[in-house]
C-alpha cells in the first residue's frame, strides 16, 4: 500500500495520538569503549550491563532481556551490589544522576543526584552495601560518598587532577577504599565527613605508571593493573610486588571471586586466572579463539563459579566456560566505536541491516535477536539499502563512493565512486530497477541495476545536501527532502524536476521516509529546526509514523499528521540523536539506531487491535508494554496537554503571580551591614542615640485570611481551636473566647499550610529569596524545625505523609521543584522538578510514605520517592474524561483511592495513575477536597459546599455561602469562592476567597468567625476621633468599619472603585475616602451613605484630613485633599467647594496634617520636602524648623521633620516609611515601614538612627498606622498583605520563659535596640577582639589536617618539584647559605613530651578524663597527660594551632574528644582520647578556624563557633559527619558557646557585645538576643564566660567583672564586681551545680582570682593565686575538690579546695613565638628557650618541668650554651646580648654586650650567637657578616 500525498482531505485539527504502542523488546549492543568493569552476573546468574542510557539484565538462556530506563543520557559506569540484587549506574550529562535499580524488577529503588558535574565514571558499594562511593568527570574527579538508601551525601573531596579510572571499596571496612587512575594510586579514609587519601608510594619496584584497575585480596593486600600490562600488588600504601609477563598490554579489568581467585583481562585479548594468593593459574587467549579476532580487547571481565564473562572494546560480551574455555559464546554484540547512522530493513524478513563509522556492515536476524553476519568495509558506512527481493544491499559511505554487495556472503557486486561527499541516502525503486543515491554534493544520481549499476540520471536543483529519498508506488517519480528544507520531485530514471504542484498531488508513494511536507508538517515542535527530526518512516498499514530525533526520543504519530501540536506518544531509552528508524516487513516492529550511542533497539509494535479486547494475546501485551510505556511517560509529551480549557481569570491572575520582591526581608541584614560600614567610614564623630522607648506594643488581635491565592488552609486543632493564616502571621483562633494566639516567625507572607496527623503540628512555608519552612506546634506555638534552602520565590504547598514523618513542599521557582523532608531533623530527603506550569497541590497516599500526587495547570501526576529522586507517571484519562488542569487532590481515607477536583468542576477519579470516572460536583472550577471519616466535601467557585459519601457517589448535603444564612455580621458578597475547608466536632469551617472563615453548623446556620479585605492593596486607614473604631479602605472597593474593642467589622460598603485613603470628622460623624483615580466621596459614618462627592485630579489621592472642629462646627470646616498631582485642595464641608490650593510642592504629596486652630497645613512631599500652607485658600508659608517646634498640631502623622529624624534607618530612601503617627500624650511615634515592620521610638527623636521597638507580623509594607483616642491601641494595616493588626500599648510586661520558646503573642525583637556604649575595658579583651587568625594560619601546612597519620614522601622521583615553604603569613626571614652535604640515613622521630599549653587566647580547653588523666591542647596537638607517671601521649592529626576543646559527657561516649584549629578549612577533629584515633573529621562550614566547641547532654550533637567574617555557629551530628544546622552567629567576635545542660538542641553563645539564645529547630538555627530592659542603667558588654544555673539560668561573664544573670533570654539581675577585672573563665559543676569563676585581676589584687559560688552566685569563697607575676585565669574545671586552671601564660595549675594549695602541673612560655633554642652540650636533659614573651627559660627534659626562667627587657631573638655547659648567651631583638650562668641550674646575669656606637644606627636584631671554645661571635640580620669577637 501506498499513500497520496494530496492533504486536501486531512483533518488539520485532528492532532491525536496514534492508538498503537511501542514495547522494548531487545537492545543489540555494549558500551566497551570508554567503559570498564561494566559487566556482571547477578544474585539469580543473569547478566547485567548497559549501553547508551538502557541498563539491560540478560537472561542468557532464554534469550529474554529486561530494561532500567530510568537515565535520561548516556550511561557511563555501573556496579553491582554485594548481595547481586541491586544494580547502580551512573550518566554523563549537566547533573548527572547515579540509579539504584532492582536487577528482577527493573524498579529504581534510589536516585542520587546533586553531586557531581557531567558525568559519573567510577561506582563501587561498600562490602556492606549500605555505602556508595561515585566519581566524577568534572576537572578535579570529585569523590562523593552516599548513604545510598537515603540520597544523601555524607562526605565529599577532590579526587585527582587528572582522570580516575577506577576504585574499589575495601573487603573489610566500610571506611577506607582505594582509588586509581592516570598516574596515581591513592589510599582513602572516610571519616565523619571528610575523606583524607595517602598516595601509594612506588619505591625502586617501578616508576609511577597509570593504574587502569583495582581489586581487593586477602587482608586488604590490593592489585592494581597497569598501563604497561603489569599487577601491581599492594600492602597498606606501599607496592610489595610487581607481577609481570601474563598481559602483554594494558590490564583493564580485575575481578575479584569471592575468596576463590581473581581474573584479570587485558587489552591483547586475554584473560588470566589466578588463585587467591594471585598466583598464576591459567590464561585464555581470547583474540585466537573461533569468535576471535586480532584486534580484540578485554576491558571487563567477571568470574562467578564455572563461568565468566568477558565484555571487549567493540562491544561484544563473551560467557567462557572454565571447562570449555577455548570456545567462548558471543552473548551480544554491537557496532564499535563510531556514530551509527545506516539502517535498512528486509522487505519480506524480519531481516535488517547496520553500518556503522566502525567501517563494519552487519545483517541481524530480528526474530533470533542474532546476529546473521558481518563484514568489514574500507569506509565509514552512512547508508544502506536492500534490494526489493532481498538478493542486493547497497552502503554508502562517508568517502562519497557506495558498494553492492550479495546480502548472502557479502560478496562485492560494484564499487563505485561518482562523488566525493557523504552519501546520507540510498534507495532501491519498487520495481527492482533502479538505486538512487543521494550525498552531500547536493545531487541524486540514478544507477540501473540491470546495466550493472550504470549512471542513467541525475536529480539536480537541490540547494544542500540531500537527507531522504523517497520512490513512488510505479518507480516513476522520486521525492527528496534537503537540508534547505526544500522538497523536491523529479521524473525517473531521467531525473527531470516536476515543477507542477498539480502533478505531484496524484502521485501515491511507495515509502515515507521524509521529513518535509504538509503530511507530516505536525509532527515539528515549536522552535525546531529542519534537523532536530533525523529520521521517519510511515506505517500506511496503519496510518502511524515513527520518528527519531536529535533528543534521543523515538515518537510514534498518527500519518498524515499535518495539524500543528499534533499529539504522540514518545519513548526513551537512546542516549543521544537517534539517527534513523524503519519498519520491519509487515510493520511488525520498529528498528531505531542511535548515532553517538552506537546501540540498536528492536521495537515491538502493538497496532489497536492487539491492546483491546480480553483476549489471552492482549493480556500478555498489556504486560509486556506495562514498564516500557511507564518509562516512556514524561512531561516532555503534550500528548494530552494540547485539548485542555483555559484557565478562568481568577486561576490564571493566580498562576502569573510570580511573589517575586525587590527587596525580601531576609536581604535587610546585609543592606543594614554595607549601610553601617559606610557610615563607619564616613563618620567623624559620634553621637548619642536616642534609647527605645519602655513601653511596648502587643499585638491583640488581626482582622483577615489569606484566601485570594490559597487553598486548603483552615484547620482543626485537637483542642478545638481553628488555624489560618495572613501576612506572615500563622493564627490560632479560639472560637469560645474570639481571641487569637500568633505564631510569628515567618518573615514574609505565609502562602500555604497544613496540619500533622497528630492534630497539633502545623508546617507553613512563605514567601522568600529562599523561603523557610516552619514547622510549629499549634499548643505551645513553639518552632519545632525550619526547612530552608530549596526552594526560591515561595512555598506554595505542602504536606504530611500518612505516618507524619516526612513533609513535601512545593516551591515556585520556574519548575516548581518538588522536595521531601525529614521534617524533625531538618533533612532534605530527595528532590526533583516538578512541572513547568503552577502546581496548586500536593498531596501523600495515606497508605505509602513514598507517593505523592501533585496537581496543577495542564497537571496531575503520580511520584514515587526512591532514595534523593522521584519516579514519575502522568495521569492518564485515556477515554474515561477529558484532560483538565487540575486544582486539588485528596485520598479517600476507607480505601486509599485518589481523587481530584478540576477546573470543568467534575471530581476524577483514580486508581494507579489511570482515571476509571468522574463525578460532576460543582459549576465552575473545584477549588478544594476534603476527606472525612465517611465520605468526602468539597467546594468551589459557586459557593457552595457538598458532602459526600465514601464513594462519590451522591451528594449528603449542600450548602450555599449566601448571607441569609449568617447568624450575624455580612458578607462582602454571596457565593463566594470557597478555598478552604475542614469538618469537625460537626460542623464545617469555610475560607473563602473573599478572605472570610465561616463556621457552618449542620443545620445551615452560619456564623462569620474572621474577615478582611480582599485582594489588593489596603492603604486607607482612618481613626474615629472618639470612640474604639477604625475604618480602613482598600484597593478591593470596599470599605470597612472596624471595632477594635470587641474585634469585629461593625459595618462595610462597597464602594464604586479602589480607595487609598479614608479619614474621620473631628467629631466623628463623616467620613472622607480618596479614590485612586483622584475622586473623592465623604460619607455619613452612621449610615455610610454618600454627602458629598468631588474629582478635580486625575491621579491617586493619597491622603485626606478634616481640619479640627470648634464649638461652631464640631465636625471641622475644612477637609484637605492631597494628590499625586502635587497639590493639596482645600474644600469648604459647609459649601461643599474648593476654596483652596496649596501649590508649591515638587513632587506628589505623602502625609498632611493640620494645626490645633485649624489655620495652617503642613506636607510631606515624595521629595523629601516639609511645607506649610495657610487654609483655607492655600498660600504657601516659610516657617523655619525652630518655630514649627512650637506650633501644635491637631494631627500629627508626617513621616518627615526635625522631630522625627531618627525614625529612617541608614539604609532606607524616602518611601520606605510609609506612615508615622504620635501618640496623643507626644511620647512616643509608631512608624510603619516598606520591611514589614511596625516600630517605636520616642518622640520627638532628633539624632539620626535612634533607637526602637520593631514588630513583625505584616508580610511585606506596612501603609499606614494609627492611634487610637486613647492610646491603648495601635492599628497598622499591610498594603500587600490586606491585614488589619489591633495592638495593645503598655508597660513592658516582664515574663519569665526559656529562650527557645516561641510564644503566641508579638512582642519587640528589639534588633536595632542594642546599645552601642560598652562598659568596661581591658587591653587583652581589645586585642583578643580584634585578633587575626589568617596571618596565625600556616600558608602551606605540613601535611593536610582532613588526613590521617603521618604522609611519607615518596622517593622515586627523581626531580621533585619545589614546595611552597610552611610558614605563617609573615616577613620571610634571610637565609644563609649552606654548603651542600651528602644525606645520611633518616631515622624516625617520636614526639616524647610538649611543654606547654594553649591559653593566651583560648579558653575552657582543659579538663579531667574520667579516668582521672589530664586533657587539653597545645599547638596543634592534643595531649593526654598522666600527672602521676609524668608521661604524654599525643592526638597528631592537625596541621595547626588547636584553639578549642572539649570532652564528651555522656558516658556512651566519655572518651571522645573534639579540637577545632585555625586554617582556611576550619576543620574540627572528633577523636578518642584513650585510643588516638580519630573517629569523625568535620569541615566545610567554618573559613578561618574554630574557636569554640562544645558536646550536647546526650553527646549526639557537637556545637562549633567560627572564626570567620560571619562567627558561624554550627551544630553536627558528629558521628555521622553531617551538619545540623549553621547560622550567621554575629558580625564581631564571638568567644564561647555552650549547650543547656538539660537540652539537646539549644545553646547560647557570648562574645562581644553578644549575649544569644539559640535553639535548633529541624535544619536552621533560630535565636533571641540578650534583652536589657532599662539600658539607662545597664549597658550591653562584651561577655567573655558563660555557665548556667539551675531553672533555665544563664549566667555570662563580662569584660568589667560583673556577671550577668538570664532568665529565659531577658536580663534578671547583675552581680556586681564579681571580679575586679574580665570574667574570663566560667564553670557549671554538675556534681553540686557550683559555678567557678576566674579572670583577669586588677593590680591591687582585690578579690580572689578564683571563686567558687552556689548555683545561684549569691555566695562564694575566693581562692588567691599566688606567683611572682599576675595569673591571668582563661579556663577552669572543678573535680573532686580539685579546681583546674589554665593562665593566660600558658601554664595549668591545680588547686586543691581543701586548704587552698596550688602546684604548677605544665608550664609554657606565654604569647608570642619561641625565637631561639639552645641544648647544653653538658647535660643533654637541659635546653634553654626564647620567646617574644621576653622570658629565657631554662628546662629539665629528664624531670619534665621548668628548671628556671629569666624576664627579659626585650625579646630574645638567638642563643647558645658554652660547650662546658656552664654559660649560655642570648641575644636580643634590640641588638644586645647578654652573657649567662647555668652552672648552679639557675639562670644569672653574668654580662651584657652593648652594640658600639656606629652600629646603634641601624637597630639590627641579632640573629645569630655562637659560641666556639671561649669565643662568642655573633651576628645581625641586616648586615650579614660577622662582627668583633668577644672573649669570655
Amino acid at each position: 500500500l501506498g499513500v497520496v500525498s494530496h492533504c486536501g482531505e486531512m483533518s488539520r485539527t485532528s492532532r491525536t495520538a496514534p492508538e498503537g504502542q511501542l514495547v522494548l523488546e531487545w537492545v543489540y549492543g555494549y558500551k566497551g569503549h570508554h567503559c570498564r568493569n561494566n559487566v556482571f552476573y547477578t544474585g539469580d546468574g543473569e547478566i547485567v550491563y548497559f549501553v547508551a542510557g538502557v541498563g539491560i539484565v540478560q537472561d542468557a538462556k532464554k534469550k529474554i532481556q529486561r530494561f532500567f530506563l530510568g537515565h535520561n543520557d548516556d550511561i557511563m559506569s555501573l556496579t553491582i551490589h554485594p548481595e547481586g540484587k541491586l544494580i547502580a549506574t551512573g550518566q554523563i550529562g549537566k547533573d548527572p544522576r547515579v540509579c539504584v535499580w532492582n536487577a528482577k524488577t527493573t524498579e529504581t529503588v534510589s536516585i542520587l543526584q546533586n553531586g557531581h558535574e557531567r558525568g559519573i565514571s567510577v561506582l563501587a558499594f561498600s562490602n556492606t552495601g549500605e555505602l556508595l562511593l561515585s566519581v566524577g568527570e568534572d576537572n578535579h574527579h570529585v569523590f562523593n560518598v552516599w548513604k545510598w538508601k537515603t540520597g544523601k551525601i555524607v562526605a565529599s573531596a577532590r579526587g585527582h587532577s587528572d582522570k580516575v579510572l577506577d576504585a574499589k571499596f575495601s573487603a573489610n571496612s566500610e571506611n577506607s577504599f582505594v582509588s586509581c587512575g592516570v598516574k596515581h594510586i591513592k589510599f582513602w579514609k572516610f571519616c565523619g565527613n571528610s575523606l583524607s587519601f595517602k598516595k601509594g608510594i612506588f619505591g625502586r619496584l617501578a616508576d609511577v605508571q597509570t593504574m587502569l584497575c583495582l581489586a581487593f585480596g586477602a587482608d586488604d593486600t590490593v592489585y592494581s593493573g597497569t598501563a604497561k600490562g603489569d599487577i601491581f600488588v599492594w600492602q597498606g600504601v606501599d607496592l610489595r610486588k610487581v607481577i609481570k609477563g601474563h598481559h602483554q598490554k594494558a590490564v583493564n579489568s580485575i575481578h575479584a571471586y569471592g575468596g576463590e581467585g581473581f581474573a584479570s583481562g587485558s587489552s591483547d585479548g586475554s584473560v588470566c586466572l589466578w588463585d587467591s594468593n594471585f598466583s598464576f593459574v591459567t590464561k585464555i587467549d581470547l583474540a585466537v579463539a573461533p569468535s576471535g579476532y586480532p584486534e580484540l580487547q578485554i576491558r571487563s571481565v567477571c568470574w562467578k563459579g564455572e563461568k565468566m564473562l568477558a565484555g571487549t572494546r567493540d562491544s561484544e560480551i563473551f560467557e567462557i566456560s572454565i571447562d570449555s574455555k577455548n570456545t567462548p559464546v558471543c552473548i551480544t554484540q554491537g557496532h564499535g566505536e563510531g556514530e551509527l547512522w545506516a539502517l535498512a530493513t528486509h522487505s519480506d524478513e524480519k531481516v535488517f541491516a547496520t553500518g556503522s563509522d566502525d567501517k563494519t556492515i552487519r545483517i541481524w536476524n530480528a526474530e533470533e535477536k542474532s546476529l546473521i553476519i558481518r563484514c568489514s568495509v574500507p569506509h565509514a558506512v552512512r547508508s544502506l539499502a536492500f534490494s526489493p527481493d532481498g538478493a542486493h544491499l547497497a552502503a554508502g559511505f562517508q568517502s562519497g563512493s557506495f558498494v553492492v554487495l550479495n546480502a548472502g556472503d557479502f560478496s562485492e557486486v560494484v564499487h563505485i565512486k561518482d562523488r566525493k561527499e557523504v552519501l546520507h541516502e540510498l534507495k532501491y525503486s519498487p520495481n527492482g530497477l533502479f538505486l538512487a543515491v543521494g550525498s552531500n554534493d547536493n545531487f541524486v544520481d540514478v544507477y540501473s541495476t540491470r546495466s550493472g549499476y550504470k549512471r542513467v540520471g541525475t536529480c539536480r536543483g537541490a540547494s544542500s545536501f540531500i537527507t531522504h529519498l523517497d520512490w513512488s508506488s510505479d518507480s516513476q517519480y522520486l521525492q527528496i527532502n534537503s537540508g534547505a528544507s526544500e522538497r523536491l520531485y523529479y521524473h525517473m530514471p531521467d531525473g527531470r524536476r516536476i515543477p507542477s504542484s498539480a502533478e505531484t498531488e496524484r502521485i501515491e508513494w511507495s515509502t515515507w521516509t521524509g521529513v518535509l511536507g504538509d503530511e507530516v508538517a505536525g509532527m515539528w515542535p515549536k522552535y525546531s529546526q529542519v534537523n532536530d527530526v533525523n529520521a521517519t518512516m510511515a506505517s500506511f498499514q496503519h496510518s502511524t509514523m515513527v520518528t527519531g530525533d536529535d533528543f534521543g526520543l523515538v515518537k510514534l504519530f498518527q500519518f498524515p499528521c499535518p495539524a500543528k501540536g499534533s499529539k504522540f506518544k514518545k519513548y526513551v531509552g537512546h542516549s543521544a540523536h537517534v539517527t534513523n528508524v524503519r519498519f520491519l516487513s509487515h510493520d511488525s516492529h520498529v528498528i531505531s539506531v542511535g548515532g553517538a550511542d552506537q546501540s540498536i533497539f528492536q521495537w515491538q509494535f502493538l497496532p489497536p487491535d492487539k491492546l483491546q479486547g480480553d483476549t489471552e494475546a492482549s493480556t500478555k501485551t498489556t504486560l509486556l508494554m506495562s514498564s516500557a510505556w511507564a518509562a516512556s511517560d514524561t512531561d516532555d509529551s503534550n500528548s494530552d496537554a494540547s485539548d485542555v480549557q483555559s484557565l478562568d481569570s481568577d486561576l490564571e491572575r493566580e498562576e502569573e503571580n510570580m511573589y517575586q520582591r525587590k527587596i525580601y526581608k531576609e536581604d535587610i541584614p546585609k543592606i543594614k551591614k554595607e549601610a553601617e560600614s559606610e557610615k563607619k567610614s564616613n563618620c567623624k564623630g559620634s553621637t548619642k542615640k536616642l534609647s527605645a522607648p519602655d513601653n511596648s506594643l502587643n499585638l491583640e488581635f488581626v482582622h483577615g485570611y489569606r484566601g485570594y491565592d490559597c487553598r486548603n488552609n483552615l484547620y482543626y486543632l485537637a483542642n478545638g481551636d481553628i488555624i489560618y493564616h495572613v501576612a506572615a502571621l500563622g493564627i490560632v483562633y479560639n472560637i469560645a473566647t474570639h481571641q487569637q494566639r500568633f505564631y510569628s516567625r515567618h518573615s514574609d507572607d505565609i502562602l500555604c499550610l497544613t496540619m500533622h496527623p497528630s492534630e497539633d503540628i502545623l508546617a507553613t512555608g512563605q514567601i522568600g529569596r529562599s523561603p523557610p519552612i516552619h514547622i510549629w506546634n499549634g499548643d505551645s506555638m513553639e518552632c519545632l524545625s525550619v526547612l530552608k534552602g530549596e526552594h526560591e520565590r515561595g512555598v506554595c504547598a505542602v504536606d504530611f505523609s500518612g505516618d507524619g514523618k516526612k513533609l513535601v513542599s512545593i516551591g515556585l521557582d520556574d519548575n516548581h521543584s518538588i522536595v521531601v523532608w525529614n521534617w524533625r531533623k531538618g533533612e532534605k530527603l530527595a528532590t526533583t522538578r516538578g512541572h513547568k506550569d503552577k502546581i496548586f497541590m500536593a498531596s501523600w497516599n495515606p497508605l505509602s510514605s513514598d507517593q505523592i500526587v501533585t496537581v496543577g495547570v495542564k497537571h496531575i501526576k503520580f511520584w514515587n520517592q526512591v532514595g534523593g529522586g522521584f519516579t514519575s507517571k502522568r495521569g492518564v484519562f485515556g477515554a474515561k474524561g477529558k484532560a483538565c488542569s487540575m486544582l486539588c487532590v485528596v485520598f479517600g481515607k476507607a480505601d486509599g483511592h485518589c481523587h481530584t477536583g478540576g477546573l470543568d468542576g467534575l471530581v476524577y477519579h483514580w486508581t494507579g495513575n489511570n482515571l476509571q470516572s468522574t463525578t460532576a460536583a460543582h459549576k465552575g472550577p473545584l477549588y478544594v477536597m476534603r476527606a472525612v471519616e465517611k465520605g468526602f466535601v468539597t467546594g468551589g467557585k459557586d459557593g457552595q459546599v457538598c458532602i459526600w459519601d465514601d464513594k462519590f457517589k451522591g451528594c449528603l448535603k449542600r450548602y450555599d455561602i449566601h448571607s441569609s444564612s449568617l447568624v450575624e455580621g455580612r458578607l462582602s458578597a454571596d457565593c463566594p469562592p470557597v478555598r478552604a475547608l475542614c469538618l469537625g466536632h460537626g460542623k464545617v469551617l469555610v475560607g473563602t476567597r473573599n478572605s472570610e472563615v465561616l463556621l457552618v453548623e449542620q443545620s445551615g446556620a452560619m456564623r462569620l468567625l474572621a474577615q478582611g479585605h480582599r485582594e489588593g492593596e489596603v492603604w486607607g486607614l482612618g481613626m474615629h476621633p472618639s470612640q474604639d473604631i477604625c475604618a480602613t479602605a482598600s484597593d478591593d472597593a470596599t470599605l470597612r468599619i472596624w471595632n477594635i474593642q470587641d474585634h469585629k467589622m461593625a459595618a462595610f460598603k462597597e464602594l464604586d472603585k479602589p480607595a487609598r485613603c479614608v479619614g474621620y470628622s473631628s467629631d466623628g460623624s463623616h467620613l472622607a475616602v480618596g479614590f485612586k483615580d483622584g475622586s473623592f466621596v465623604v460619607l455619613d459614618a452612621a449610615t455610610l451613605k454618600v454627602v458629598a462627592s468631588f474629582q478635580h485630579r486625575k491621579q491617586e489621592v493619597s491622603d485626606v484630613k478634616f481640619s479640627p472642629g470648634s464649638q461652631a462646627t464640631p465636625g471641622g470646616k475644612y477637609l484637605a485633599v492631597a494628590s499625586h498631582e502635587n497639590f493639596v485642595d482645600i474644600y469648604n464641608v459647609f459649601s461643599q467647594k474648593r476654596v483652596g490650593i496649596c501649590k508649591g510642592a515638587s513632587s506628589y504629596i505623602t502625609h498632611i496634617d493640620w494645626d490645633i486652630s485649624g489655620r495652617l497645613l503642613r506636607i510631606n512631599t515624595g521629595d523629601s520636602e516639609v511645607l506649610y500652607f495657610e487654609a483655607p485658600r492655600g498660600k504657601q508659608q516659610m516657617i523655619s524648623h525652630k518655630d514649627a517646634e512650637e506650633i501644635q498640631w491637631a494631627t500629627n502623622t508626617g513621616v518627615l521633620g526635625p522631630d522625627r529624624l531618627g525614625i529612617w534607618p541608614p539604609y532606607t530612601d524616602v518611601t520606605d516609611v510609609n506612615a508615622a503617627m504620635v501618640s496623643h500624650d507626644g511620647h512616643v511615634i509608631a512608624t510603619g515601614d516598606d520591611f514589614g515592620y511596625v516600630k517605636l521610638f520616642q518622640f520627638p527623636s532628633k539624632t539620626k538612627h535612634a533607637k526602637c521597638k520593631q514588630y513583625s507580623g505584616h508580610s511585606a509594607h506596612v501603609t499606614n498606622v494609627r492611634w487610637s483616642s486613647s492610646d491603648h491601641k495601635l492599628i497598622s494595616i499591610g498594603g500587600a498583605d490586606t491585614s488589619v493588626m489591633v495592638w495593645s500599648y503598655s508597660g513592658q510586661q516582664h515574663q519569665v520563659v526559656k529562650p527557645y520558646l516561641m510564644q503566641g503573642t508579638v512582642t519587640s525583637d528589639d534588633s536595632e535596640s542594642d546599645s552601642e556604649d560598652e562598659e568596661g575595658y581591658d587591653s587583652d579583651v581589645e586585642r583578643e577582639k580584634t585578633m587575626d587568625y589568617v596571618e596565625k594560619t600556616y600558608t602551606n601546612p605540613a601535611h593536610d589536617a582532613l588526613s590521617n597519620g603521618i604522609h611519607q614522601q615518596p622517593q622515586q622521583e627523581a626531580t621533585t618539584p619545589s614546595k611552597p615553604v610552611v610558614s605563617r603569613v609573615t616577613t620571610e626571614t634571610p637565609k644563609v647559605a649552606q654548603a651542600e652535604s651528602k644525606r645520611g640515613s633518616i631515622q624516625a622521630l617520636e614526639l616524647h613530651f610538649v611543654f606547654g599549653y594553649r591559653g593566651s587566647d583560648s579558653r575552657q580547653n582543659l579538663t579531667y578524663t574520667p579516668s582521672g588523666e589530664l586533657l587539653y591542647s597545645a599547638a596543634g596537638t592534643g595531649i593526654v597527660y598522666n600527672t602521676t607517671t609524668r608521661t604524654q601521649a599525643f592526638y597528631l592529626e592537625h596541621n595547626d594551632d588547636i584553639i578549642a576543646l572539649s570532652l564528651n559527657r555522656h558516658p556512651k561516649f566519655s572518651n571522645i574528644v573534639a579540637t577545632g584549629q585555625i586554617g582556611s578549612s576550619g576543620p574540627v577533629h572528633v577523636w578518642n582520647y584513650v585510643t588516638k584515633e580519630t573517629v569523625s573529621i568535620l569541615h566545610g562550614v567554618h573559613s578561618e578556624g574554630v574557636c569554640s566547641t562544645d558536646f550536647s547532654p546526650n553527646g549526639k550533637f557537637l556545637l562549633t563557633v567560627g572564626l570567620g567574617p560571619d562567627h558561624l555557629a554550627s551544630v553536627w551530628r558528629w558521628k555521622e559527619g553531617s551538619k545540623v544546622a549553621s547560622a550567621i552567629g554575629s558580625q564581631q567576635r564571638i568567644f564561647l558557646g555552650k549547650f543547656y545542660p538539660d537540652s539537646d538542641s539549644n545553646f547560647v553563645t557570648v562574645g562581644v557585645k553578644h549575649v544569644k539564645f539559640w535553639r535548633v529547630v529541624g535544619g536552621e538555627l533560630v535565636c533571641k538576643r540578650g534583652k536589657i530592659q532599662n539600658t539607662e542603667s545597664v549597658k550591653h558588654q562584651t561577655m567573655m564566660s558563660l555557665a548556667f544555673g539551675s531553672n533555665g539560668i544563664t549566667f555570662t561573664g563580662s569584660v568589667s567583672g560583673d556577671v550577668y544573670e538570664w532568665k529565659g533570654f531577658t536580663l534578671s539581675r547583675v552581680i556586681s564586681r564579681a571580679h575586679s577585672g574580665p570574667v574570663l573563665a566560667m564553670y557549671t559543676c554538675p556534681e553540686d551545680g557550683a559555678i567557678v569563676t576566674g579572670g583577669k585581676e586588677k593590680i591591687c589584687g582585690e578579690g580572689g582570682m578564683v571563686k567558687v559560688w552556689d548555683n545561684s552566685m549569691s555566695r562564694s569563697r575566693e581562692f588567691p593565686l599566688a606567683g611572682p607575676q599576675r595569673i591571668v585565669v582563661r579556663s577552669l574545671f572543678r573535680s573532686k575538690g580539685r579546681i583546674l586552671i589554665g593562665s593566660q601564660d600558658n601554664a595549668v595549675l591545680e588547686l586543691l579546695e581543701n586548704g587552698g594549695r596550688i602546684h604548677c602541673v605544665i608550664q609554657g612560655h606565654g604569647e608570642g613565638e619561641l625565637c631561639c633554642l639552645a641544648t647544653n652540650p653538658l647535660h643533654p636533659s637541659l635546653f634553654l628557650t626564647g620567646s617574644q614573651d621576653k622570658t629565657i627559660r631554662l628546662w629539665d627534659l629528664e624531670n619534665k618541668m621548668l628548671s628556671s626562667q629569666l624576664l627579659l627587657n626585650h625579646i630574645a631573638t638567638a642563643a647558645d650554651v658554652s660547650p662546658d655547659g656552664r654559660f649560655a648567651i642570648v641575644g636580643l631583638a634590640c641588638g644586645e646580648f647578654i652573657l649567662l650562668n647555668l652552672s648552679n641550674g639557675k639562670i644569672e646575669v653574668v654580662d651584657k654586650k652593648k652594640r658600639s656606637q656606629k652600629m646603634d644606627t641601624f637597630s639590627q636584631v641579632v640573629c645569630c650567637v655562637v659560641i666556639l671554645d671561649r669565643v662568642v661571635k655573633y651576628q645581625w640580620t641586616e648586615m650579614l657578616q660577622l662582627e668583633n669577637v668577644w672573649n669570655l
